[in-house]
């Protein structure tokens, strides 16, 4: 079961409201907006959780950006 949803109102530039309504096809703007919304939730989580990471043990050098990358690919090649 979903969660119950509210009506909001919030104001958005027109060329912009108009490309989302369009991709959001039959599942309409509100679905766009919602499912944009809630990927920017995950990344703001994300960045703190980063953020959180780094306080405690220090800046993320690109290193270990390289190597987490590498990890991920070499994952999603396996479960494929």
């Amino acid at each position: 079961m979903s969660e119950p949803t509210r009506k909001y109102s919030v104001t958005l530039p027109r060329d912009i409201a108009e490309e989302a309504r369009t991709r959001g096809g039959g599942a309409g703007l509100s679905a766009y907006v919602t499912a944009a919304v809630k990927r920017q939730l995950e990344r703001d989580a994300l960045r703190e959780l980063v953020e959180a990471a780094e306080a405690e043990h220090g800046p993320i050098t690109e290193e270990e950006v390289a190597a987490r990358r590498a990890a991920l690919a070499a994952a999603r090649t396996d479960a494929a």
